[in-house]
């Protein structure tokens, strides 16, 4: 098993406490970031979410990327 898939099964098992450079990291490998500051967009194939640069990642926004990821 790679580093990416620890890092995402590590995310998948708990959600709640993600920081915010390994939410970049998935989003990332999935997809893009496009815009920076505060609100940036994560770009899943052609679903956009906005989301807030805060640490750590709200448990929201990380369940809505999984569900992104999962259902493309």
């Amino acid at each position: 098993m790679g580093k990416k898939e620890k890092r995402e099964q590590k995310i998948r098992s708990n959600p709640t406490n993600v920081s915010l450079e390994e939410f970049e990291a998935l989003v990332r490998q999935y997809g893009s970031i496009r815009g920076g500051g505060k609100h940036p967009q994560a770009v899943i194939g052609e679903r956009f979410m906005a989301f807030k640069r805060t640490n750590p990642v709200k448990a929201a926004y990380i369940k809505q990327l999984l569900e992104y990821i999962d259902n493309p």
